[in-house]
């Protein structure tokens, strides 16, 4: 099968200031860009922070090609988000929110481009053992985002190989040919990820 990614940017090795910058920062980049994303009310201001993180994504190393492939699976959604918006609330308003959506996107983008996701998974764990008092499980946790970020592009993928090969067949109109395979493969990839974790012990919480 093909790979796939979905939505975010998959690790580049480098040695740019953002790979040797601290993960707690990239993070808070991360979190701040969120944030930012309802507070900023200005389009242009959100212009120039998008261009300010679109130029530390090329600083990485990543290119042009990784960043469009993250935001590429988006394109269709906002533009109908920003047609709604504009033909509901105006341009500078339709601007603004569809602006503010891709600096989240290149955010997180910029952090799993920059982290291997072994070090991300690890930085999970530590920011979320502080929780441990109130029950958490940090290690269940980041295996829990391990498994989805591992998850989710095969689905994706899965999904455009039988998309390809229904359209070979002329079949690319009838749900059925698209849906089912989809749903069989991907429980099938459950079902081996669940037996995988079960022989590790991890399948069952403790008692």
């Amino acid at each position: 099968m093909r790979g796939h990614g979905f939505l975010l940017a998959n690790y580049v090795p480098g040695n740019s200031l953002v790979h040797r910058a601290p993960l707690g920062l990239k993070f808070l980049l991360v979190f701040g860009c969120g944030l930012a994303s309802f507070i900023i009310q200005d389009w242009s201001i959100s212009t120039a922070v998008l261009a300010v993180l679109c130029g530390l994504f090329l600083l990485t190393g990543a290119g042009l090609k990784r960043l469009w492939g993250a935001v590429r699976p988006l394109a269709a959604v906002l533009l109908v988000i920003g047609l709604f918006q504009w033909w509901q609330l105006g341009a500078p308003t339709a601007a603004r929110i569809v602006l503010n959506i891709l600096i989240c996107v290149v955010a997180a983008s910029l952090l799993t481009a920059t982290t291997p996701v072994q070090k991300l998974l690890d930085g999970v764990v530590t920011a979320a053992t502080p929780f441990k008092r109130f029950g958490a499980d940090p290690e269940r946790f980041a295996l829990t985002i391990g498994i989805m970020l591992r998850s989710i592009p095969y689905i994706a993928g899965t999904f455009a190989d039988v998309r390809d090969s229904a359209r070979a067949r002329g079949l690319e109109r009838n749900p059925r040919a698209l849906i089912l395979p989809v749903f069989i493969t991907s429980v099938a990839f459950a079902r081996q990820t669940g037996e995988a974790l079960a022989a590790r012990g991890l399948g069952e919480a403790e008692d």
